[in-house]
């Protein structure tokens, strides 16, 4: 049931197309993109369990998941700002039994959490490094985009060790990272298992890619459809339509 927070100067409530949930964003600190949506419904989840989403932003993630699992999810994310956006929409749906947000560094949110005992780790990482940004621009945006509280390492490490063997890791990257990522999961003994590349239409190269592994699984790579998410400019396809309300991805 919706319930009713305080929202802050320049926050808006926004409704999300499945399971009736809301989100508090605002467009100068943090509003999600689709690259969280498709990572919500492309990770395999249990019916049960614990489940912990690395880079939460403003707990997008956490709250889609809440309509695919019973499971209990942990938020990480190391700007106060986000955290306490992400907080007051977890209150606004009524899911404080089931999401929690922690608010810290992840390179040491281990001191924190249980090592190896989470079934499920998500994360969308900053895409950029570190050099090429632009720290004088919005700094929750600058942070979002680029490496500048964590590096891509940091994020896998991390993952690898938060989950249990035979636990699942997913991520969405960019593809012109994919062999980074890709090498660095297998360091950290995190298997891939499923990829599948994200086209903004059918005619054009991808821009996002979806990867999910096992900690310390055997060795068989699965490459899924491609999903193409415009069939026309500013007309979703049907499949992202179907994602957006609620379908795996």
């Amino acid at each position: 049931m919706r319930r009713t927070v305080p929202l802050k100067p320049g926050e808006r409530v926004d409704d999300l197309m499945a399971g009736g949930l809301a989100i508090i964003q605002h467009p100068d600190v943090f509003c999600f993109s689709m690259d969280a949506v498709l990572l919500a419904r492309f990770v395999t989840l249990p019916p049960r369990g614990r489940i912990v989403d690395l880079c939460t932003g403003n707990g997008i993630i956490p709250l889609l998941l809440t309509t695919r699992t019973e499971a209990e999810i942990i938020g990480v994310e190391i700007q106060e700002r986000l955290c306490d956006m992400a907080r007051r929409s977890v209150a606004l749906n009524g899911l404080e039994a089931r999401v929690s947000i922690l608010c810290r560094d992840l390179r040491t949110c281990t001191e924190v959490l249980p090592v190896g005992v989470f079934d499920v780790v998500t994360a969308n990482p900053p895409y950029l490094p570190r050099d090429g940004a632009d720290l004088s621009a919005n700094p929750h945006q600058a942070a979002a985009r680029h490496e500048l509280f964590c590096t891509l390492e940091d994020v896998v490490r991390v993952a690898s060790r938060l989950v249990k063997s035979g636990g699942r890791v997913a991520f969405v990257y960019r593809p012109a990272r994919l062999v980074e990522l890709l090498a660095l999961m297998r360091q950290h003994r995190v298997e891939p298992k499923r990829i599948r590349f994200v086209h903004p239409y059918a005619d054009r190269p991808a821009n996002l890619v979806l990867v999910e592994g096992i900690r310390d699984g055997g060795v068989e790579l699965r490459v899924l459809p491609p999903l193409v998410v415009y069939r026309a400019e500013g007309t979703y396809t049907d499949e992202v339509l179907r994602i957006y309300n609620g379908g795996t991805a």
